[in-house]
C-alpha cells in the first residue's frame, strides 16, 4: 500500500503518536507528500509548523513536475465538484493514481473522491 497524505492528514497526524505508530505497524509508513501541500499546512513559522514538520521529516515529498500537474488538471477539470475542488486536491489525487494500491488519507473525502473517480485507478480514500 501507497500511502498519500493531503494537507488535512498531515495537521491531524502532526500531533497524534498513537496514530503514526499504527500506521507505521502496518507498514504505511513514510507516506508521499505532494510538495504542494506543504504551502497548504504550514505557516512559515517553526514555532508554529514544529509538529508539522517534525512529521514531514518522516515523508517522503515530492515534486510536482510537468506530467503530475496535468494529470491533476485533467482530474480536476472532469470532476462533479470541479468548481469547488483545490488544484491542491488534485495533486493529491493524481499522485496517489499513480501509485500503487493507493490511500490517501484526507479531512475532506468528497473533494478527494470526486477526483479519484475521474482516474482508472482503484484509490482508497480515508477521512483521517
Amino acid at each position: 500500500m501507497t500511502l498519500v497524505l493531503d494537507s488535512g492528514a498531515v495537521t491531524a497526524l502532526a500531533g497524534d503518536k498513537e496514530r503514526l505508530a499504527a500506521l507505521a505497524r502496518r507498514g504505511a509508513w513514510p507516506p508521499k507528500v505532494p510538495a504542494v501541500v506543504l504551502a497548504e499546512c504550514l505557516t512559515g513559522d517553526h514555532r508554529r509548523d514544529h509538529a508539522a514538520n517534525r512529521l514531514l521529516r518522516t515523508c517522503t515529498i515530492v515534486p510536482v513536475e510537468e506530467p503530475l500537474a496535468r494529470e491533476a488538471a485533467r482530474l480536476r477539470a472532469t470532476s462533479r465538484r470541479a468548481r469547488h475542488v483545490s488544484a491542491v486536491d488534485a495533486v493529491v489525487a493524481a499522485l496517489a493514481a499513480g501509485e500503487p494500491r493507493p490511500t490517501v488519507l484526507t479531512g475532506d473525502p468528497a473533494d478527494l473522491l470526486s477526483l479519484t473517480e475521474q482516474s482508472d485507478a482503484a484509490v482508497t480514500v480515508v477521512r483521517i
